[in-house]
């Protein structure tokens, strides 16, 4: 058995499964290093990176399951997983897939448990080893967006604020670090993202901003898991930017900024470059007036240093939980006739945007979700909001739908929930395709004031007036956006918003999954529906793809549900894998 750690509890698993698993691991795996992540998007019949590769597009080259046969796609095993335990109404926050490395599957729950399965059985998936890092569910909350994998370990971030770090082959741990901490203030940080690594470093961040602390990103030692740097994404006064935070009570202290998706990364530039959250207090920009850098933007960090390479923000001085955490996707393509290097982003804003990764420098936006109110467009030189002002310390945008302090309800579209918040998207590099799953509608607030706790910082509930607010309008879709021509192409509509994720093959085909149970599967160019499956239980985990040998599988790993203004049935939770394939 793998040995004991006070911190980490192993599976219980027999001898003889473990000697098995030695042995499959020095035939079948390889060391998951720095050539092979650069190169992911060539080993289609593995999935080593939560979101597809560095440049996060969740594009497949295996063809397999494609337009044609899609129709004969049936399930072909499941497996039962933990992290159900004390999970609340909500259910735990799994969002995320597993990964796969040449027949052995990877993945946790929304408790911190880790798995390691043997999938070279078409039929079956077989336990090798179950680690638990015993998190104590009191005082916790379940949540994953998934774990990364680097030469022979698995690293995982906790709900409890430690980074563990496993050894693939026995489950034994090899580190574990607390690095989220509590703030001055009593709110706890938190990891809402997968660990990613990158020349050698494991890039984690803090996600707790609309807890009322500042959003961060780290990077430690893969091999000791010592923290090498850190950058917040509220700077502190002196700091680059912190002349953007215009108020008189230290309110970068409890700025916000929280970072909820994983970034994405540029091995030629040796660039990091990640969506950022909202400022805090959400509601009441004229708590926090200025442009409140560097929330709601995209950012590019140095990996080896940390330093700030480039930033864009999407939209200054927010107040309708506008954040740009999605996806940042890297790509190559033609933009008006000139070949660039590409960050693709499904603004929660409603505007889709390409940047120029080099330098962060706007290149085009266009709106891509069917309502949309709170500004009449994106300037085309400068990627603001043609309303914006840097005379304004609070900006005005359309005021309408704007509520400021002491108006009463006001209507603003897209939803608060935006219309692609921190879903995993996907791009096709052959079509120049790019797909995002979320939400779209529209909310209605009230204009409350928030109240100061003192000169030296914090907010203070008690003196703070309640916000009043309702959706209308709130369904999914499934956009497919032409990243040449930016224009939308191609929108399929859900009843219910998705909370998963797409992924996207050279077989002609979009998946993603619904959370009343529904796998789909989409052509990727019409978004005709070609196929669906109801597994009875909520999904919000992104479908994944993978091969064993000749044979093309698709697996989806299920969650709790995510309680929004919509008509709920009457499913039950679960911590499941179902894997499925042609007959």
């Amino acid at each position: 058995m793998p040995l004991r750690s006070s911190k980490l509890t192993p599976l219980v698993c027999t001898p003889l499964l473990v000697a098995s698993a030695m042995v499959f691991a020095a035939d079948y795996s390889l060391t998951v290093n720095k050539d092979r992540l650069v190169n992911a998007m060539n080993e289609p019949q593995n999935w080593l990176l939560m979101n597809g590769d560095y440049g996060s597009t969740r594009y497949s080259k295996l063809t397999q399951i494609n337009r044609d046969t899609v129709k004969n796609l049936r399930m072909v095993w499941a497996l039962a997983l933990g992290g159900m335990q004390d999970v609340g109404q909500n259910g735990p926050e799994n969002e995320v897939n597993p990964l796969i490395d040449n027949g052995f599957m990877y993945t946790s729950d929304g408790w911190g448990t880790v798995y390691k399965i043997d999938i070279r059985n078409p039929g079956r998936g077989s336990f090798v080893w179950t680690a638990d890092p015993g998190v104590k569910h009191e005082g916790n909350a379940p949540r994953t967006r998934g774990i990364a994998l680097w030469e022979d370990m698995v690293i995982a971030n906790l709900p409890d604020g430690r980074v563990i770090a496993i050894n693939r082959d026995n489950g034994d741990l090899v580190w574990d670090k607390k690095i989220a901490a509590k703030t001055e203030f009593g709110s706890q940080e938190k990891f809402l993202t997968a660990p990613l690594v990158a020349e050698g470093k494991v890039i984690i961040q803090n996600g707790a901003g609309d807890a009322g602390t500042r959003g961060w990103v780290a990077a430690l030692d893969v091999k000791t898991g010592n923290e090498l740097w850190r950058w917040y994404v509220v700077p502190k006064p002196g700091d680059p930017g912190s002349e953007t935070w215009r108020d008189d009570h230290n309110a970068w202290k409890t700025g916000g900024g929280g970072i909820w998706q994983t970034g994405s990364y540029d091995p030629a530039t040796k660039l990091y470059i990640v969506g950022t959250g909202n400022p805090y207090p959400i509601y009441d920009p004229q708590f926090r007036p200025g442009d409140n850098l560097y929330t709601n933007s995209a950012v590019a960090l140095d990996v080896e240093t940390g330093k700030l390479a480039w930033h864009f923000q999407y939209t200054p001085n927010d107040s309708w939980d506008f954040d740009e955490v999605g996806v940042h996707m890297l790509y190559d393509t033609t933009i008006d006739g000139v070949r660039r290097k590409v960050v693709g982003h499904y603004g929660r804003n409603g505007f889709f945007y390409s940047l120029d990764r080099t330098n962060g420098k706007f290149i085009k936006a266009e709106k891509y979700v069917n309502d949309l109110n709170w500004t009449k467009g994106i300037d085309p030189k400068t990627g603001r909001p043609v309303e914006y002002s840097p005379k304004f310390e609070v900006q005005l945008y359309n005021p309408e739908a704007r509520a400021l302090r002491g108006d009463g309800q006001k209507r603003t579209c897209p939803t608060w929930h935006g219309g692609v918040a921190h879903q995993p998207l996907a791009f096709n590099p052959v079509k120049n395709i790019a797909y995002g799953v979320g939400t779209e509608g529209c909310f209605t607030q009230n204009g409350a004031a928030v109240g100061v706790l003192s000169k030296d910082g914090g907010v203070d509930p008690k003196t703070s007036q309640p916000r009043k607010y309702s959706s209308d309008l709130y369904y999914g879709a499934l956009t497919a956006f032409d990243a040449v021509n930016h224009k939308v192409i191609a929108k399929a509509v859900t009843d219910i918003e998705i909370r998963s994720g797409a992924t996207d093959t050279a077989g002609g085909l979009v998946f993603t999954a619904l959370q009343d149970g529904w796998v789909v599967a989409y052509n990727d160019e019409t978004l005709e529906e070609l196929w669906r499956f109801n597994v009875g239980t909520p999904l919000k985990g992104s479908p994944v793809t993978y091969a064993i040998g000749p044979k093309q599988f698709l697996a989806v790993q299920t969650s709790g549900r995510h309680l929004h203004p919509v008509n709920w049935d009457k499913l039950q939770n679960s911590s499941y894998l179902f894997v499925f394939a042609l007959n």
